[in-house]
């Protein structure tokens, strides 16, 4: 079971890093032209690395947790949709940081991406950081049963100009002790890679 929790850990940090390589990118662009070439770099050098990751090059994703709702904007942040290969595993997911590195989400599902498809949570965090002295963070508790994580729903993948489109829930918990409550967070993503 630790190992699992070990696993799901560093897949949430892989797709967190990964949005913040891509986010780097984008700081450093001005114009459209140059944007577009920035994300055609940053999606080459993630697919080096792990084939089959996209940087987004328009869309959004939108989180709610308790009362608020946040927004990533392709535009201007960092968003990604990653694969990945662990060992014989193969998971799926979307990453997220904002321009300003204040917030960042990752979330991250085992198996294949594909059109039509539903699959369990397997990992998630969301980390906010309004200023220098504070910090909060919702992470994927370990007190969860198997299958009771929430799930991610793609409706579209890879097909024109639609890198990922879909929805999901899960449920965190702002730390990992037993009987800590936990939120249900829900959201969606409309994900563009050409325009």
């Amino acid at each position: 079971m630790q190992l699992k929790r070990f696993t799901n850990w560093c897949i949430c940090v892989a797709l967190l890093l990964s949005g913040m390589a891509s986010s780097c990118q984008k700081d450093a662009t001005d114009s459209e032209i140059a944007r577009q070439q920035a994300v055609v770099k940053a999606d080459s050098a993630i697919a080096k690395s792990s084939p089959g990751n996209y940087l987004a090059l328009s869309g959004t994703l939108i989180i709610r947790v308790q009362d608020s709702t946040y927004k990533f904007d392709a535009a201007t942040d960092s968003i990604a949709f990653v694969n990945m290969n662990v060992g014989d595993d193969k998971y799926f997911g979307v990453t997220a940081i904002n321009k300003d590195h204040t917030m960042s989400f990752g979330l991250s599902s085992k198996g294949m991406a594909a059109t039509d498809v539903t699959r369990g949570i397997e990992g998630s965090q969301l980390i906010l950081r309004p200023d220098a002295m504070h910090t909060q963070q919702y992470s994927l508790t370990r007190f969860t049963e198997t299958g009771d994580a929430g799930n991610i729903k793609l409706t579209d993948y890879r097909r024109d100009t639609v890198l990922a489109k879909g929805s999901f829930f899960t449920f965190l918990a702002k730390d990992d002790k037993e009987g800590s409550p936990f939120y249900r967070v829900e959201g969606k993503f409309d994900l563009k890679i050409k325009k």
